[in-house]
């Protein structure tokens, strides 16, 4: 089995040490939001461990829990003004919108850029830009506007507007669907963010839309799969 290069210096690790270093590197770690759901499949299969039907489905529901709340370690692009995905998923709209009032943007259409996460995304969400967060406001009720078909099952949205040290302001906004029902943001106003930074998840199934200065040229095309953090959809002048 080959092994990876070690830098010189660096006293060589055991053989299960090595496997246990491969291993930690090809499965993700699991978001702490999914920690709850992923101990109440084990606790059933626990005290169902009598019963074979119960403890197997009680261990697929554990490990399928924590393959959706994974959080794989991203390489964010060393581009200077590279605006990045915020999720993985597919590039449903490339266009122009009035973004949401609460994202204190302006009422004049914008670029956006919204991407669709399936169940089997990955659903954790990244800053798309590097500043501080200098607005996070949470709306529920059906509020979508006419170019989303489902718009009346949708129920619940976070808005982030992040300003970058050269001042200039990037929306990003967290669109929870009929299954989700549940937005998690981790930031508040003030906090500061690096680029590719975690600063939430949407349970179950979701759209994340991207809002970026009048006059940015978004270089996504629809139908693209994008890579949350790394995937670049525009450079800021």
């Amino acid at each position: 089995m080959a092994k990876r290069p070690v830098p010189a210096g660096t006293p060589e690790a055991s053989l299960p040490a090595h496997v246990w270093g491969l291993v930690k590197d090809a499965v993700p770690p699991m978001h702490k939001a999914g920690r709850p759901f992923v101990a109440v499949a084990l606790t059933a299969g626990l005290f169902g461990w009598r019963f074979g039907w119960l403890r197997r489905s009680s261990l697929v529901a554990a490990g399928a829990l924590a393959l959706f709340f994974r959080e794989p370690k991203r390489v964010p692009p060393v581009l200077a003004g590279a605006v990045v995905a915020p999720a993985d998923g597919e590039v449903a709209l490339v266009d122009e919108a009035v973004p949401p009032a609460e994202l204190g943007l302006g009422d004049q259409p914008l670029p956006r850029v919204s991407i669709f996460l399936s169940v089997l995304d990955v659903h954790v969400q990244r800053a798309p830009v590097a500043g501080r967060v200098a607005e996070v406001a949470h709306k529920e009720g059906e509020f979508l506007p006419a170019d989303v078909p489902d718009a009346s099952v949708r129920n619940e949205r976070n808005a982030v507007r992040i300003e970058t040290p050269a001042g200039v302001a990037v929306g990003v906004v967290q669109i929870a669907g009929l299954v989700a029902r549940r937005i998690v943001c981790e930031v508040e106003t003030g906090h500061e963010l690096s680029l590719a930074q975690t600063y939430g998840l949407i349970r179950f199934g979701s759209r994340v839309d991207t809002y970026l200065p009048a006059g940015t040229t978004l270089r996504p095309i629809v139908g693209q799969r994008t890579i949350g953090g790394e995937t670049i959809l525009a450079v800021l002048g």
